[in-house]
């Protein structure tokens, strides 16, 4: 794991392995201090005197055997990364005998041992940790596994694909065997060993076979399980119904661990989760946690085809399973959404989760296009794979997806869809692969055309700006509109050596209003037809287009839907995007009129809080908020996004030099101001949307929370008469976590010390035995703005706290390092020296929740001045400190790389 000169592997030089590995039967004797493995491997050699070198990390290797026979010390070499051996013939079988000790693996990769329970988790490069392997996803086999243990301490024993049988042995020891029947590689393979409790029911798939879905757990959480088990069997039926794609095994498996490094894992038919995405019930869970419960359950069972029956070829092509699943989540969480409801509720409820989706691109996706670890959403290299985990791959993959279903139509793209399975399924391709048979359909559609430009979108990093002109002649009663696309070098911070960008594909929506805010109709010239939306495809630096027979001078309304992962540059009048936020009949650009809107009063008020300027809000802003408070019509989820301002990691992006603490301030003083001044507005919104009954999460009552809870979160931070009262009242009688919580965090961030700390201690108290829980009293503590190092140090001698679970470093560490700008930017600098001392300690843990910590800091030029010398210090302290790993050398270097 520790390297002083950490190596680049280049996607350009990749070669397929020289063996084929046909079967793998491994066999597992479970002690949590010492397990052995015992693999037989079927080997083919494909490439003539090729020498095998199998990965291992952290292992002792106990005995090599070849076609029975015990190898000769002269045959094979070992080190701490390799098992290698000459003079293989052509087909043979390979036996290994290793062991591994689970209970000191705090890396949580590989096999290892959380709550006297093992786990393992082998993506991307863990599975060299378990036994000597090609551990490259290229290399796919059939796997067939038994596992052995203590029946006592682990009566529970679970590997991929369909139990083939169990039986006790003589001493005190049971076994299960698995088959796997399908060819996967090794960064697929799952085993759990321990005890559980589960619940399941079967399900019948659309071709009549019956389909056994367990959710394994703690004993004595089966309860909180059953939103999982539902929204695995959502996934199934939704899979089947959108795309045609049927679950392949006789069963299908996810079990909830207290330690994991990220959310869950598609294991093939055994799904490894952190509990929290798959624990919930109303007391402990809010609507944004069932909301992720169920778009993760889904994200990882459609892996099973976008992932697992079609895998990646290398690593490079982390997106072509990571962005294609995004994609298919958040359609399946759309879908979900507006389930049930009518025609304008189910429009609304889409457009809530498109703008949130957009929100976290912009938020994560965004900087990270723009800084120093910006890469394509298929890298050209990297030195540590697990850093490449990113965004970029994901959000900014999914975003990629996307716009081929909008180039191709939903109908097209599952047919180009259903094309890549046909080319593929049982293979490990690559990103080329998926858009070749997307655009064979595209092809078939639009004759002449193909998406050789498009295909730029997957090689080039950086977030393209595409500035708009528009052109009315009153006479001709046309309007002109002209794109013109630049993708600047990435980011401020001038990459070295970054190539020129060329023009990509861009799909770009457009609609326009006249004054009034009514929508035209959109005829292109030449055209018969007429729309009130028209997609432009820009595939030059400059292209225009004409709409005939538009009297007056109208409004854009530009990048509807978001059809593109682009910055817009458009010079709008306040008052165009107050007629926008007013009129716009597509819900997300009228919803970005508005963040429009509130990013320039708050940028001004930054401005004037750095030069120590009084600060004032505009009346016309204020009008704006106003009057979507007042509008009867808006749907409660849908009103709550616009009221809400745009976060301190999207204004900053528009920022030359950060202020965050000047930013903080401001922003808070806008959303006191209007709490202020439009009191009684946020008090109708919160007499007028209180969700009696029965608590449930689907999207009506959890958008009436929502809109409640932040509408009297705004009257506290106005420090209006009485909110205080009425957050205190809610806290103590809230039926659910939602709004137990909401009063909870506004009390913190807004209230009074004694009140929120009265709070806190309550909250604590009822909540000591739940660990998902205190997560959430640590990060509200971590994000308050009152919170400062000694703060956090304090919590973090805390006897709840510990380093060694990722979610509770999360919640604590990382929420103030990311998420408290007041705090953690604090003149002196000692928010970066914790940030040092806080990576460190991690990195001699888990190097892979190190390294997430570590990205805190990537962007460090872009601050001001003031702050830039202690946060290159504090990198500089990481980057000099002996034994780094490799995964968090790579990004504070390339952070450091970059001048100022």
């Amino acid at each position: 794991m520790r390297t002083d000169s950490p190596v680049t592997i280049s996607r350009q030089d990749y070669r397929p392995y020289p063996f084929e590995i046909e079967s793998v039967d491994l066999q597992f004797d479970l002690d949590p201090t010492r397990s052995l493995v015992h693999s037989r491997l079927a080997l083919q050699r494909l490439t003539p005197d090729a020498e095998l070198v199998l990965d291992g990390e952290e292992l002792e290797l106990v005995s090599v055997k070849v076609d029975g026979e015990v190898l000769a010390a002269d045959r094979y070499t070992v080190d701490a990364q390799a098992l290698r051996i000459k003079g293989l013939p052509e087909h043979c079988v390979l036996e290994i005998t290793s062991a591994c000790n689970p209970s000191t693996n705090s890396t949580l990769m590989g096999l290892y041992v959380s709550n006297g329970n093992f786990f393992t988790q082998c993506e991307a490069e863990g599975f060299r940790r378990i036994t000597f392997f090609a551990d490259r996803p290229d290399v796919m086999s059939r796997y067939t596994v038994t596992l052995r243990g203590n029946k006592a301490a682990y009566p529970v024993l679970l590997s991929n694909g369909n139990l083939l049988g169990e039986r006790d042995l003589e001493d005190g020891r049971h076994e299960a065997r698995w088959e796997d029947p399908f060819r996967k590689p090794c960064y697929l393979f799952a085993l759990v060993a321990g005890k559980f409790a589960h619940v399941e029911r079967t399900a019948r798939t659309s071709s009549g076979r019956n389909i056994l879905l367990q959710v394994y757990s703690d004993p004595g959480s089966e309860d909180k399980t059953l939103y999982a088990l539902d929204s695995l069997e959502r996934s199934m039926i939704w899979d089947e119904t959108r795309y045609g794609l049927e679950l392949d095994l006789d069963r299908f498996m996810i079990v909830a661990t207290r330690d994991f490094n990220m959310g869950a894992m598609e294991n093939k038919g055994l799904n490894i989760f952190n509990a929290a995405y798959v624990l919930a019930d109303p007391d402990f869970a809010t609507d944004a946690n069932y909301s992720d419960i169920e778009a993760i359950v889904g994200h990882e069972y459609f892996h099973n085809w976008t992932g697992n029956r079609v895998t990646c070829r290398d690593w490079f092509q982390l997106s072509l399973k990571e962005g294609l699943t995004v994609f298919r989540d958040q359609e399946f969480s759309a879908d979900m959404m507006a389930a049930s409801l009518s025609a304008e509720e189910a429009a609304s409820a889409r457009a809530v989760k498109r703008i949130d989706d957009v929100v976290t691109l912009r938020a994560a996706q965004f900087p990270e296009d723009a800084g120093p670890m910006a890469h394509p959403i298929r890298p050209e290299s990297y030195q540590e794979i697990g850093n490449f985990y990113t965004a970029t791959v994901y959000e900014k993959g999914a975003e990629v997806i996307r716009m081929q279903q909008t180039l191709l139509g939903v109908d097209g793209f599952n047919a180009g869809l259903k094309e890549y399975f046909r080319r593929h399924d049982g293979q490990a391709v690559t990103c080329d692969d998926f858009v070749a048979a997307m655009e064979s359909v595209y092809q078939a559609r639009h004759p002449g055309k193909d998406l050789t430009v498009f295909r730029r979108w997957y090689r080039q990093a950086g977030t393209p700006r595409v500035t708009v002109t528009l052109r009315h002649d009153a006479a001709a009663r046309t309007v002109t509109v002209e794109l013109a696309q630049r993708s600047d070098k990435v980011g401020v911070e001038r990459l070295p050596g970054e190539p020129d960008k060329q023009p990509l594909h861009i799909p770009f929506a457009i609609g326009l209003l006249d004054q009034t805010g009514r929508a035209l109709p959109l005829r292109l010239a030449g055209s018969t037809d007429a729309a009130d939306t028209v997609l432009l495809e820009l595939t030059t630096e400059r292209q225009q287009w004409v709409f005939e027979d538009i009297a007056d001078a109208p409004v854009p309304s530009l990048l509807r839907d978001f059809s593109a992962p682009v910055i817009v540059e458009y010079d709008f009048s306040d008052a165009e995007l107050a007629l926008l936020l007013a009129h716009d009949t597509n819900a997300f650009t009228r919803w970005e009129a508005g963040q429009e809107l509130a990013s320039r009063e708050i940028l001004r008020l930054t401005a004037d809080q750095a030069a120590g300027r009084p600060l004032s809000l505009s009346a016309s802003f204020v009008n704006a908020w106003a009057a979507v408070l007042r509008e009867p019509t808006l749907d409660a989820a849908y009103r709550e996004r616009v009221l809400a301002l745009p976060g301190e990691k999207t204004l900053a992006e528009r920022m030359t030099e950060v202020d965050p603490v000047a930013l903080a301030v401001a922003r808070d003083f806008v959303r006191a101001e209007l709490g202020r001044q439009l009191a009684a507005d946020w008090q109708a919104a919160v007499d007028n949307n209180q969700t009696p009954g029965e608590y449930s999460p689907d999207p009506i009552p959890a958008g009436r929370r929502a809109l409640k809870n932040f509408a009297l979160a705004t009257l506290q931070a106005g420090q209006v008469a009485g909110a205080e009262a009425q957050l205190e009242a809610q806290y103590a009688a809230a039926q659910n976590m939602t709004d137990r919580l909401g009063a909870l965090a506004a009390l913190v961030q807004f209230g009074e010390a004694a009140a929120a700390d009265r709070a806190l201690q309550d909250f604590y108290q009822r909540w000591e035995h739940e660990p998902l829980v205190i997560d959430k009293w640590f990060a509200l503590q971590a994000t308050g703005r009152r919170t400062d190092v000694a703060a956090v140090r304090k919590l973090a001698d805390h006897p709840a706290f510990t380093l060694r679970n990722p979610n509770r470093a999360r919640a604590l560490i990382f929420q103030f390092c990311l998420n408290n700008p007041r705090g953690f930017h604090a003149a002196g600098g000692a928010g970066y020296r914790f940030w040092a001392e806080q990576v460190l300690a991690l990195d001699a843990l888990n190097p892979d929740v190190a390294a997430r910590l570590a990205r805190a800091m990537d962007r460090w030029v872009r601050f001001v001045p003031a702050l830039r010398a202690p946060m290159r210090q504090a990198l500089e302290q990481v980057r000099k400190h002996p034994g780094l790993s490799r995964a968090v050398t790579e990004i504070v270097s390339k952070a450091l790389e970059i001048s100022a």
